[in-house]
């Protein structure tokens, strides 16, 4: 891989892209064979890969538009990051498709004879029912590649015209993009993850997901940007002061997510009423204790830790073993929110589709991030505060 200093356009990809993508498609092809062996182990685990994966585009977006609509200046080396991060909205929405196809598994709402028994579906049949689940589908897709697209293209406009109209017109369209991000990634929350259990239900659930994948983001671009970094890219550019306030983000919302998740369970477990309290003993007994604990421990506790002191957030190494860390917990936490809900009584397991799953996802979501970060410059050139921002101190 090699870079043009004066246009910061790589010239040679390198075969990381084609290999994720080569890997992604082997083992969504066996991911398949698994749906013919047994389809409800496939969906479940299918779901959990899908949804840890678009965390990381959800994330990706709420970055961009947080930034544009503050002017931030220090994250402008990293932006390009961002924008091919949430540029992956239309993979992930051919990628949904088999979602669909396994409502009848992953959703007991959608079975006309189990509504029909129940009088608290029955109530709910307005909501939850196929026809409006995919509709809503759709808009959300609809509305997270258009608010993408649009800020995507009008920063790679700005490359070739700098013009400070193009920052204002970036951040006019990320104020009434943040409320249709807050809606639409709630509802959608709702809709593929909380309505797994329809007799349950929360107000700070859609805020719990947030958090996660806002965590999932900040480590992704750790991680890429140190990849680049191990090769003496943007050395100059990227410097350790960003990875400092990006480790004091990441610190910020680990506690943040920490709050989300206490703050649920403090007040269902307060309240102490039955149809709340069963979603939490679920995921207490026949063995999720083990899961619970490790989240609290390894997502919360040593990250919590791992990142009070000032040099841990200047440690490239320690960074790097973090941010790989707290993927792995993430993931776990999105096992946890899905997995329960499937399980019908029986404790954690790992399947292998869960490993084939999340490789071919993740190798196709590689694929395409690689794509677009490598088909521009990978920094905002036409950006006038962008010298600004390589020299950012914290």
């Amino acid at each position: 891989m090699s870079i043009d200093k004066t246009t910061y356009m790589i010239s040679d990809k390198g075969s990381l892209g084609r290999n994720a993508m080569i890997v992604g498609a082997l083992f969504l092809v066996i991911s398949a064979a698994g749906w013919f062996m047994d389809s409800p182990q496939f969906f479940s685990s299918y779901l959990v890969a899908y949804i840890f994966w678009l965390t990381f585009a959800l994330g990706g977006l709420f970055f961009t538009l947080v930034n544009h609509l503050f002017g931030s200046q220090w994250n402008i080396v990293m932006r390009r990051f961002t924008e091919a991060t949430m540029y992956s909205f239309p993979l992930l929405a051919v990628l949904f498709i088999p979602i669909l196809f396994g409502m009848h598994d992953l959703y007991h709402w959608t079975h006309e004879d189990v509504v029909a028994n129940d009088a608290i579906l029955t109530a709910k049949a307005g909501y939850l029912n196929v026809t409006f689940f995919t509709i809503r589908a759709a808009v959300y897709f609809t509305i997270w590649f258009f608010i993408s697209r649009t800020l995507y293209n009008l920063s790679l406009k700005q490359d070739k015209n700098p013009d400070d109209k193009i920052i204002l017109r970036m951040k006019q369209i990320s104020a009434p993009g943040m409320i249709l991000y807050a809606l639409t990634s709630t509802f959608a929350a709702f809709d593929w993850l909380m309505s797994l259990e329809p007799h349950w239900f929360s107000t700070i659930y859609g805020l719990y997901v947030f958090a996660g994948s806002f965590l999932a983001v900040l480590c992704f671009v750790i991680l890429f940007g140190l990849n680049l970094r191990k090769k003496g890219y943007l050395t100059d550019i990227f410097t350790v002061e960003h990875y400092h306030d990006l480790a004091k983000l990441v610190f910020s919302f680990i506690v943040f997510w920490g709050y989300m998740s206490f703050s649920q369970y403090f007040l269902i477990w307060y309240a102490n009423i039955p149809e709340e309290t069963i979603w939490y003993l679920v995921r207490w007994e026949n063995g999720w204790y083990v899961i619970s604990l490790i989240i609290i421990f390894g997502h919360f506790v040593f990250p919590f830790l791992g990142l009070l002191l000032r040099a841990a957030k200047r440690s490239f190494a320690w960074l790097k073993f973090l941010a790989i860390w707290i993927l792995v917990m993430h993931y776990i936490d999105m096992f946890w929110l899905i997995k329960p809900a499937l399980s019908h009584g029986n404790g954690p397991h790992f399947n292998w589709m869960d490993f084939t799953t999340l490789i071919g996802i993740g190798g196709l979501f590689i694929w395409n991030f690689w794509n677009n970060f490598t088909s521009n410059p990978i920094l905002p050139i036409g950006e006038r505060r962008l010298e600004a921002s390589s020299k950012f101190k914290v």
